[in-house]
C-alpha cells in the first residue's frame, strides 16, 4: 500500500508536466517575402528613313540647297548613348564646293559641318544621351557653293551613314 501511495502523487505529476508542456505555450513568429525577380531592359532604336536615302538630288547648280530630314527615335526601354557614323563617301567636287550640314533640330545642336564627305568614313560621331522614348530629328542640309566653277559639271557625290545606340553606363539600385 506504501508503494501505491508514493507511485499515485507520482503519476499525478507526471501527467501535468505533459499537460504543460503539450499545451503550446510557446511564443512564435513567421515572415514571408513575394517572389522577386529582375527583368532586362531592351535596347532599340527607329529610324524613319530606316534604308533609305536621307537626301538624293540630281541636276543640282551653284547656290542650290538640298535638305534630307529623318527622326531617330530610342524605342528601347534603356537610355542609350547615340552616335552617328559617316560609313562610305565620295566627293568629286573641287575643294569645298560641296558643303554639307548635320544639325539636331529638336537640339538645336551642329552636329557636323564642312566639307561634303569630310566626315571620316568609319568613325562614330557622339550624338549624347537618350533617353528611352524620346526622338530627335535630324537635317542633313548640302550646298553647292555660288562660286562653283564650270569644271565641276557633272561630279557627283555620294554618302551613306549609320545611326547606333549603346546602352548607358551601369547603375546600382540599393532598394
Amino acid at each position: 500500500m506504501k508503494t501505491k501511495k508514493i507511485l499515485l502523487p507520482l503519476a499525478t505529476l507526471v501527467a501535468a508536466g505533459a499537460i504543460a508542456v503539450g499545451s503550446g505555450a510557446t511564443f512564435t513568429s513567421t515572415s514571408a517575402n513575394t517572389i522577386s525577380s529582375v527583368t532586362a531592359g531592351t535596347l532599340s532604336q527607329s529610324n524613319s528613313k530606316a534604308n533609305a536615302a536621307i537626301f538624293n538630288l540630281t541636276n543640282i547648280k551653284p547656290g542650290d540647297v538640298v535638305n534630307g530630314s529623318l527622326t531617330i527615335k530610342n524605342t528601347g526601354s534603356l537610355p542609350a548613348t547615340f552616335s552617328l557614323t559617316e560609313t562610305s563617301s565620295t566627293n568629286g567636287f573641287a575643294g569645298t564646293n560641296l558643303t554639307m550640314t548635320v544639325t539636331n533640330t529638336t537640339t538645336n545642336k551642329v552636329v557636323y559641318s564642312g566639307t561634303f564627305g569630310g566626315l571620316v568614313d568609319g568613325v562614330k560621331n557622339d550624338l549624347g544621351s537618350v533617353a528611352a522614348g524620346v526622338s530627335n530629328d535630324y537635317v542633313f542640309s548640302v550646298k553647292l557653293d555660288q562660286a562653283t566653277p564650270n569644271t565641276d559639271q557633272g561630279k557627283t557625290a555620294t554618302a551613306a551613314f549609320q545611326w547606333d545606340s549603346v546602352q548607358a553606363d551601369a547603375t546600382t539600385t540599393n532598394q
